[in-house]
Parts: C-alpha cells; sequence; structure tokens
C-alpha cells in the first residue's frame, strides 16, 4: 500500500492569549476542525508537533520532521516562538511546499511580502465557528492542492533564503537515512494514537489496572527501540499523571533520554510526582517514605529556580510542598510548627502569582491561604486579590475550550468571595469538564480548608459543605 505525503504542522497548541487583547484562541479546535481534515482531502497524512505538552521541547525528531516531510504547515498566529523558530528550520533546509496560514484578527511578526500567507478568520470572540472552520478547511485543502501540483511539475520556491541566495542548496538527506525517518514518524503516530486511547480508558478508576500493564507495554517497546522518539516519553508521562500513578510518573523520568529529562518542563514533572507520592505516604502516616520523596522535590525545585530564576511554575509547586506539610502539622495539633509551613507556602505561591498574574494556580492559592492566615493584614491582602484573580479566571473561561483549572478556580474565588448561588453554577459547569479524579480531589481539598477554617471561626458553611458532597 502506498503511503500519502507526511505533511508536519508547526502551530501553537492548546488554548493561547490572543496577542491582540481579545479572547483566548483555541488551537486544538482550530487543528481537529479545519487544518487535519483539510490535509487529509489533500491526499496527504497529517503529522502535528504535539510534543508542545510540556513546553515547547525541541529534540531530534522534530528537526527530522522538518527536514523530511514533503510538506508542511505552519500558523503564524499568535508570534508562537517554536514556531517561528522551527519555521526558520525549515525555510533552511527546504525550498519549497511550505504552506503558512495566520488569522487575520492578530498582527503578523514580521514583514512577510516574501511569504505567500493565506488568511482565515476566527469569528466574533475568536470562538471558531463551524463555518470558519469549513472555510479554513477548504482553504487548506486547495492550497495544499497547488503546492503539490507546482511541486509535482518541477518544484515550487517558497523558502525566502532561497529566494533570495540562489547559491543556496543544502544537499538532501539520502535516500535510505529519509525513508528511516519517515518510517520513525509514522510508527510514532501509531503509539501516539494507543497512548491517547489509554488516557481516554484511564477515566474508568475500575480500568486502572490493565492501564498501567499496557503502559509498562508501551514503556518496553519504547525501550528496544533504538532511537525512539522522545515526545513518546512525554505522552507517556501525561497518561500515567491522568491516572495518578506517581510512581509510573517518577519511573519514566528514569529511563527517558537524559537531554529530554533535563528540560525544565520535565523536572518539574518530576517534582510533582514526588510531591504527590509524599502526600500519598503522609495519608497513611508512612512518615519516613513521605520526608524523602518531599526533600526530592524540594531539592529539584530549588536547584531549577536557582537555575532559571522565579517562574510561577515552580513557586506554585514548592507552595504546594510547603501547604501540605502545613495540613499536616494542623492535624496534628502542631499549631507553631504549622503557622510556619502556612507562612512559607503564601510565600511561595505570592511569588509565583506576581512573577506572572495570569497564572490562576498560584493566585488562588495565595487567596486561599490568606483566608486561612487571618488577620486584618491578610484579610486585606485578600480582598486586593480576589478581584484580579476573578478576573483572570474570568478572562481564561471565555476562551472556546477553558480547562477544568479555569472552572476551579472560578469556583474557589466564589466561595471564598461568600457568592453561594454563583458558586453552585460554576461548580456545575466545572464538572461537566469531565476532569480527572485527582482534580477534583484537590479542588474538594481547597474548599475543605476553607470550610474548616471558617468553621472554626464562627460562620456558616452548610453550602460549602454541600458543593463539597458533590465533588465526591
Amino acid at each position: 500500500m502506498a503511503f500519502r505525503p507526511l505533511c508536519f504542522v508547526l502551530m501553537p497548541f492548546n488554548v493561547k492569549p490572543d496577542p491582540s487583547g481579545g479572547p483566548d484562541i483555541d488551537f486544538d479546535r482550530i487543528y481537529t476542525s479545519a487544518i487535519l481534515p483539510g490535509i487529509v482531502d489533500a491526499q496527504l497524512q497529517p503529522i502535528r508537533a504535539d510534543e508542545e505538552e510540556l513546553g515547547g521541547i525541541i529534540h531530534r525528531a522534530m528537526f527530522e520532521r522538518l527536514l523530511v516531510c514533503t510538506y508542511a504547515l505552519a500558523d503564524l498566529t499568535t508570534s508562537d516562538a517554536n514556531v517561528l523558530y522551527e519555521l526558520g528550520v525549515r525555510h533552511a533546509a527546504r525550498p519549497g511546499t511550505t504552506l503558512t496560514i495566520h488569522a487575520t484578527s492578530t498582527p503578523l511578526p514580521f514583514d512577510v511580502n516574501l511569504l505567500r500567507v493565506v488568511p482565515y478568520e476566527l469569528g466574533k470572540d475568536n470562538a471558531f465557528s463551524d463555518a470558519e472552520a469549513s472555510r479554513l478547511r477548504t482553504s487548506v485543502r486547495d492550497q495544499l492542492d497547488d503546492l503539490r501540483r507546482a511541486n509535482d511539475t518541477g518544484g515550487v520556491r517558497d523558502s525566502p533564503l532561497y529566494q533570495l541566495l540562489p547559491n543556496w542548496n543544502p544537499g538532501p538527506l539520502p535516500d535510505h537515512a529519509a525513508e528511516s525517518f519517515r518510517s520513525d514518524a509514522r510508527k510514532a503516530e501509531k503509539v501516539k494514537v494507543e497512548l491517547d486511547q489509554l488516557m481516554a480508558l484511564g477515566r474508568d478508576s475500575s480500568r486502572r489496572p490493565a492501564v498501567r500493564d499496557a503502559l509498562l507495554a508501551v514503556r518496553a517497546r519504547l525501550m528496544d527501540d533504538s532511537t525512539p522518539e522522545t515526545a513518546l516519553f512525554v505522552k507517556l508521562l501525561m497518561v500515567h499523571r491522568s491516572i495518578s500513578d506517581w510512581s509510573g510518573m517518577l519511573e519514566v523520568c528514569e529511563v527517558m533520554p537524559a537531554e529530554l529529562e533535563r528540560q525544565a518542563p520535565i523536572r518539574q514533572q518530576r517534582a510533582f510526582a514526588y510531591n504527590r507520592r509524599s502526600e500519598a505516604a503522609m495519608a497513611v502516616e508512612n512518615d519516613d517514605a513521605a520526608s524523602i520523596d518531599r526533600a526530592r522535590a524540594v531539592a529539584i525545585l530549588v536547584n531549577l529556580q536557582e537555575a532559571q530564576g522565579l517562574t510561577s511554575e515552580t513557586a506554585g509547586l514548592l507552595g504546594r510542598i510547603y501547604k501540605s506539610q502545613w495540613l499536616q502539622a494542623r492535624r496534628r495539633g502542631r499549631a507553631r510548627e504549622a503557622r510556619g509551613f502556612l507562612v512559607q507556602a503564601l510565600d511561595a505561591y505570592r511569588r509565583g502569582f506576581l512573577a506572572d498574574w495570569k497564572d490562576i494556580y498560584p493566585g488562588i492559592n495565595t487567596v486561599t491561604l490568606l483566608e486561612a492566615l487571618g488577620g486584618p493584614t491578610a484579610r486585606s491582602e485578600q480582598a486586593r486579590l480576589l478581584p484580579v484573580v476573578r478576573f483572570a479566571a474570568e478572562q481564561r473561561l471565555r476562551a472556546a475550550k477553558a480547562d477544568y483549572w479555569d472552572h476551579a478556580t472560578l469556583l474557589e474565588v466564589l466561595v471564598l468571595m461568600q457568592e453561594d448561588d454563583a458558586a453552585e453554577e460554576s461548580l456545575d459547569a466545572m464538572l461537566a469538564a469531565h476532569p480527572e479524579d485527582w482534580q477534583t480531589t484537590s479542588t474538594a481539598d481547597n474548599l475543605r480548608i476553607i470550610e474548616v477554617i471558617r468553621s472554626e471561626r464562627g460562620t456558616d458553611t452548610t453550602r460549602l459543605r454541600d458543593l463539597i458532597e458533590r465533588l465526591g
């Protein structure tokens, strides 16, 4: 059976901010509803650079695809740094067959007179309706059809480098190497589909033992592969996380390629897994195991912060560690020790939120822990920050594809602001996002903190308890 030519897709992932100040843009919807079917309509096989699950890690497989895929499509909307970098590599390596597209509502990143950029519309509030999707799908198909005809009848030069420097002509990869890369790409796509299916199965807790066994089999196949694609390790890591398999996450980190394991997003996920496993050990009062894993998590994050400076992600993970210690000390009646951990957690979350006020995770934890701290100073700071966190959450919820944490943050903000009716509506929307168990458990734990603190201060928490019970 003849394979369809490969078309590599360079574009942002998930929901990204609109650089023009409008609502966030859901690039996953743009891909699945327009770009992917448009490529298939053009009789090509799409391959998406979905290694960005953990921040856009550039690796060998990315370069291979940029070099060997016969066609490429780059979406320049939002001027995404990874997309622009990858487009530059593509233009240096291939003289033609690269299609560039761009949403008309956002500014182009540079003078594109030498590029043929195909515009598309996002629609009102960047919602990207079915009508816009249909138009972009047709446009992608027609443009790729034109590229194929031009390429079949003598080639096409759409790279500015090849246009401006006629003597620039790096030699092509040997045929055997190019075909090997193409074969690896097709094989990797099959494994990605398998992992997506396992993640979906893992939503049913009764199937998780079988999912773990299947993940072990996938890992074994990757280890047997002489040149495994690093993106598959990232996806494998995230499937383990989706089923709350913290030890599985750590095992994947141990066997992944060293150049990938050193990346900041992977180190953050490793610290995340150590801390979650530490919390599980604390729940059964295995203090020694909890202490060891917690120390490992802190060491990773402190070293990362020293290497790359303060980020909201790293600060938020540190805050979670101190928050867990605060809760443990509080349960055991160690008031002075508990207050020390509370102050440490609050300081970490606050620094993370100040580093990036659009990152709602450290923001919501800051205002929640201010509630726990109490006192006039804490209440005054909370009153200043609550509207900021609420605004950030509401802006994220305006996106076409708001995620679970956007809904959960707004729910917690509304509880803190004692808007009970609105909180109940927010809970309905949050549960409709089909969260993973560990996510709803995290939200319930946060709400339970507020409930306990308010009960101790004599506040009626009947409606808040009802919300918590609905979370299970």
